[in-house]
This record gives structure tokens, C-alpha cells and sequence, in this order.
């Protein structure tokens, strides 16, 4: 069996304990002790879910996060799975996976007849938007955002959790057109670098819904791949190699995206999996948050420069004057290292960019416009960490925002929280080896199988 030798770590942050064993038994506790971490999915507790994903976009760990998502399918009630890129990304990727998930199917359903089949995950596979939102922060009515809709109007008591793993444009299209849906949704959304392609839908939410009930995850998840124990089989490429190369052909398709463990999305999917999803505070696979305090934001007039300061994973909103030679489409975009940020003139005199920094570091950046007053100017921001007691004031107005616990003693590096995540890495990589041996094996080979 695997297993190493057991070092605990203890952990008391804002009033709660937490408890992480590497290479044990225990699995923690939670809020003062009183609830086990042996609660979640796993444990029976079924959730609806719909998981946005910019699958087939620019980073290759999705495809590996959907292979996650789709060997627990038989503990989680799937409604939707929605293509949601601000990239090249497109529904049919997502159908790719599915083909794969059909090919060992045959073994998967021996460990239990709850795994869907695969004519009903294609059947709730939708497209999402294709385009970032415009400034308003939301664009129109996809085939995506109306999924969720009619999803969170179901009559099911139960709540209906989306986890984002890219764009967030499909869910604030969702919460635009129908904002009856609020109360049903809990939302855990890969943040960080997606955060810097949705900064005006982000904004539009921030701005209309902040009763939402979500989770803003911005560096916890990395906890999925950064630190914990990373000796042996556990590490990072030697897991892919040992465990999931060879096991079925959602296995090869893991490992032909990428040989190594990124699935940086796949938190979301553990947060359901083990763990208190109704209460964020409390440990589990996908992370332990705070209450959000008054999320970061910087409206400036000027072109701010590298002496200006911004909260890593704000909002920037630079608000420029239009002046002189105007043509009569002024059009301009803020190009920051790989983005090119659109700027809206919204017929007040002012053409508008948002930015997101993703790392605590100085961004420079410069305007090419074809107004003339505009075209080659330059500045700059620089990020940097949130304060690390920032916890601890809770925003009034944001009753339901969780974000990533800023106390220095979780965190990975410069990855705020993550430790919350890494500390659990034997426990889910143990459960997601016997996962994927199903693909491989059918139930009556593998005697003691997984759960």
C-alpha cells in the first residue's frame, strides 16, 4: 500500500485549527475540532455540479482536470460541463474526453452503475462564450449560460455548484439574465490567470451580485502541484508515470497533454470531494478560505506608473481622457506582456481598460491607439501581496465571498494559501491511483479496489 511516514502539522489561523497529516491516517479536523474531514462526496453526500472549463485553450491541464472529474463522476450528480475559453478552446474538446471516458466505460461501471453514461455527459455539453466580456461585463446569451440557468431552476432542493476552471463570462451572463438563480449557486472559480481575462466580468459580479455565494481562488489551487511531498512516486512527474500512464485511455490522454501533474483546476472538483463544501473555512482537498475583505480595486485618471500600488489580483481601471484628433471609432488596447486589454470609450469623454495583475511584481505597459493623443503612451503598476492579517476584516457587503487564507504560514512560496491544498497531496493522489486503475481493470481483477 502507499504510504510514508506520518509528520503532522498543526495549524491555528483566525481562531480555527487545522490539522493536516503527510503519509497518515487522520484527515484532520475542522472548525474547533468538531468535524472530521471524512465528510463530502466520497462519503456520500451527492452534488449537483456544472463545471465551466476553457479546455483547449492555452494550457493543456484541463484535459487533465476533466480525466479527474470524470473517474468521480459516479459521486456526483454532473449536469453540465460548458466550454467557457477566452481562448481557441471549443465544446468539441470537452467531447474528446467524453470518447475517451466511453472506451473505459465498460470497466468504470463495474465499480458502479452511478457513472453516467457517455451519450449523457455529451447530452449536457454546451458552449459557452468564445469572447471576453466587453465592459459592461456581460456580452449576450449563450447556449452555455442558459444551461445554467435552466440548471439552478430545476426543482432539486439541493444547491447547484459551479466550478469555474476558466472564463467567468458564462456565469455572469447567467446572473444577468437570471438573477432569480443567486441563492441556488455556490461557485468555486480558478481565479488568478483566468482573473486576468474576465476582469470586466469579474467586475460586472463584484459590482451587481455581491450576495453571491463563491469562492475566489486565486493561488490556493496551486497547492495542487506546488509543495507537499513531492519524494518518490509522489513527485510531480514520477505520480504520472507510475499511475496514470497505461490506465485506460482517459490515462493516455493525461499523459499525452502534459507527463506531469498540473490539473490546476482539479481543487474545485476535490472541494466536493472531502470536505465541508457549505462551509469554506473548514479543511479539505480543495483548500480552506477566509472571508473576503473588500476586494482590490484602483481607479486612476492618469496612465499610473511602476511607483503606483495595486493588491495582486486586483482591478485596475485606468480612465483616460479622450483629447485633440479624434477619428470617429477611437479604438485602443493596453498591451501588457502576452495581453492585448481592449479600452471601451463609452461616450463620456473617457476611453476605459481594465487590468488584472496575476504575480506580485511591476507590469509595464503601453497604448496603441489610432487617437493620436493616446497612441505610445506608456506606464506602469506594480502588485504586491495582500496584508497578511486581510482575513480578518471580512467585507460587509460580500457576505458569501471566500478567497485565499493570506496568513504566511500557508502559503507555498509566494502562492498565498496553497499549503492548504498541498498539505492534503498524499490523500488525494492515494484516492486518484485507485481511481484510475478502473480504467484499466474491471472490478472483479482488482480485489480491495478503490472506493
Amino acid at each position: 500500500m502507499l504510504g510514508l511516514s506520518a509528520i503532522r502539522i498543526t495549524v491555528v489561523a483566525l481562531g480555527y485549527v487545522t490539522t493536516a497529516v503527510y503519509g497518515g491516517q487522520d484527515r484532520g479536523v475542522g472548525e474547533m475540532g468538531s468535524t472530521p474531514i471524512d465528510s463530502g462526496a466520497l462519503a456520500g453526500q451527492r452534488c449537483r455540479v456544472i463545471v465551466s472549463s476553457d479546455i483547449g485553450g492555452t494550457d493543456p491541464d484541463d484535459f487533465q482536470s476533466m480525466v479527474y472529474l470524470l473517474v468521480y463522476a459516479d459521486v456526483l450528480d454532473i449536469e453540465g460541463l460548458i466550454s467557457s475559453p477566452y481562448g481557441p478552446g471549443r465544446k468539441e474538446h470537452i467531447l474528446q474526453v467524453i470518447d475517451c471516458y466511453e472506451k473505459d466505460y465498460p470497466n468504470l461501471r463495474t465499480y458502479s452503475d452511478t457513472y453516467p453514461t457517455p451519450d449523457r455527459l455529451r447530452a449536457i455539453t454546451k458552449q459557452g462564450q468564445t469572447e471576453v466580456a466587453p465592459y459592461a461585463g456581460v456580452r449576450g446569451p449563450t447556449e452555455g449560460s442558459d444551461w445554467i440557468i435552466q440548471s439552478a431552476r430545476r426543482d432539486d432542493r439541493r444547491p447547484l455548484y459551479i466550478l469555474v476552471w476558466g472564463g467567468i463570462e458564462d456565469l455572469a451572463q447567467a446572473l444577468h439574465d437570471g438573477p432569480d438563480i443567486l441563492p441556488r449557486l455556490r461557485v468555486y472559480w480558478i481565479g488568478g490567470p483566468n482573473k486576468k481575462w474576465s476582469a470586466n466580468a469579474y467586475q460586472y459580479i463584484v459590482d451587481n451580485h455581491p450576495k453571491l455565494w463563491i469562492i475566489e481562488c486565486n493561488a490556493t489551487y496551486r497547492g495542487w502541484f506546488v509543495g507537499g511531498n513531492q519524494a518518490g512516486q509522489w513527485g510531480n512527474k514520477t505520480f504520472v508515470a507510475q499511475h496514470i500512464a497505461g490506465r485506460g485511455s482517459l490515462g493516455d490522454l493525461f499523459v499525452r497533454k502534459l507527463d506531469q501533474i498540473k490539473m490546476g483546476d482539479s481543487p474545485s472538483v476535490g472541494w466536493l470531494l472531502k470536505g465541508v463544501a457549505e462551509d469554506p473555512r473548514r479543511p479539505g482537498w480543495g483548500g480552506q478560505f477566509v472571508r473576503a475583505w473588500q476586494r482590490p480595486y484602483l481607479r486612476s485618471e492618469r496612465m499610473t506608473t511602476n511607483e503606483d500600488r495595486i493588491e495582486v489580483f486586483g482591478i485596475l481601471e485606468l480612465v483616460l481622457p479622450l483629447v485633440g484628433d479624434m477619428p470617429d471609432k477611437p479604438v485602443a488596447e493596453l498591451l501588457v506582456e502576452n495581453q492585448s486589454v481592449s479600452g471601451y470609450a463609452l461616450g463620456d469623454g473617457t476611453i476605459r481598460f481594465r487590468f488584472c495583475p496575476k504575480e506580485a511584481k511591476t507590469y509595464s505597459f503601453t497604448i496603441r491607439s489610432n487617437v493620436p493623443s493616446l497612441n505610445g503612451k506608456s506606464g506602469g503598476i506594480t502588485a504586491v501581496p495582500p496584508a497578511p492579517d486581510a482575513g480578518q476584516r471580512p467585507c460587509a457587503d460580500l457576505p458569501n465571498w471566500w478567497t485565499d487564507n493570506p496568513a504566511p504560514e500557508l502559503a507555498e512560496g509566494p502562492h498565498i494559501g496553497a499549503r492548504t491544498v498541498s498539505c492534503w497531496r498524499e490523500d488525494f493522489l492515494r484516492d486518484f491511483a485507485q481511481r484510475m486503475l478502473r480504467c484499466k481493470v474491471p472490478s472483479s481483477l482488482q480485489a480491495g479496489s478503490g472506493r
